[in-house]
């Protein structure tokens, strides 16, 4: 929810929130534009602030977005559609909340599996324990393990409850496979004829988190899933102004920085950009000192 202050219209810290919104991939976006009470509740007031949005999100990647006038103190548009507003025919803002489509969402095409524990209680039975990121997997698919490229086919899928028919995503799953292939935590499982990008390099958006700076060059760890692995900042291409989406050179990243950045690892990993898969396409960034988190990534392309 985008809040908007119908007296103000859009400002600065708007173009912020929304500029952020689009970087994380929100796909519904509500503006509520508050306080319709103190401008009379003036449709062509309403009508101004959407179009003032609209010509500045036309910049960003936002999906679905929809306007509602509203005077929270009143109550007006909140839960019921009101009088004050009769111009307006759109659903009240807690009925949008409550009937938003988001289920069509995910990502049920693409089958991903990072691997958070191997199981092995006796020599009988070993089994790849994670939670499906995206897609479906049913016994009899043709798996390959990554960054490995070993395959195999799924033999049984295995929950708290029992043997299931089919795994999707979102579930915390068990995979027992036909053959007796290396795979460890921090590896991925995809289906054989379905393969993300596989590379030790890659561009990222970058949110620096704390008050130390970074040069690019400077050892770092980064956990994408259940993968640890160290590298460093490459290169940062460019830094991001979110409060008015101009681009500049910069040569280190300091708090709160987000910036378009090369990312070189010390080994190769398999991953998604962001805007197909949030769960394989993000990462943080952890000091190997201190073991505090200190920035958080969001994968573009292969550098």
């Amino acid at each position: 929810i985008i809040l908007i202050d119908a007296r103000h219209g859009v400002l600065t810290q708007t173009k912020r929130h929304s500029f952020i919104a689009s970087m994380l991939g929100i796909k519904h976006v509500v503006v509520a534009i508050n306080k319709m009470d103190l401008v009379g509740y003036s449709q062509e007031r309403f009508n101004e602030i959407k179009d003032d949005y609209l010509a500045f999100s036309s910049q960003l990647t936002l999906g679905d977005i929809q306007f509602v006038p509203l005077s929270a103190l009143k109550g007006v548009n909140t839960i019921e559609p009101a009088e004050q507003t009769s111009w307006y025919t759109g659903k009240p803002l807690m009925s949008i909340l409550e009937s938003v489509e988001i289920s069509k969402d995910k990502d049920l095409e693409n089958f991903r599996l990072p691997v958070q524990y191997v199981n092995r209680p006796n020599l009988n039975f070993r089994g790849f324990c994670g939670t499906v990121a995206a897609g479906i997997i049913k016994p009899g698919d043709k798996i390959t393990a990554l960054p490995s490229g070993k395959s195999s086919t799924v033999n049984s899928i295995v929950t708290f409850e029992g043997e299931i028919e089919e795994g999707f995503a979102g579930q915390a799953i068990t995979l027992t496979l036909n053959d007796e292939i290396d795979i460890s935590r921090g590896d991925m499982i995809v289906k054989a004829d379905n393969i993300p990008a596989i590379s030790s390099a890659f561009k990222a958006h970058i949110v620096w988190m704390t008050d130390e700076e970074i040069q690019p060059g400077k050892l770092i760890d980064i956990k994408l899933g259940s993968k640890l692995v160290s590298g460093s900042i490459q290169s940062i291409d460019e830094l991001i102004d979110v409060n008015t989406l101009k681009k500049s050179k910069i040569n280190h990243l300091e708090l709160n920085s987000i910036a378009l950045c090369t990312v070189h690892l010390n080994q190769t990993i398999a991953f998604d950009p962001y805007n197909e898969n949030r769960s394989t396409g993000s990462f943080i960034i952890i000091d190997r000192l201190s073991n505090v988190t200190v920035g958080a990534g969001m994968i573009q392309s292969i550098a």
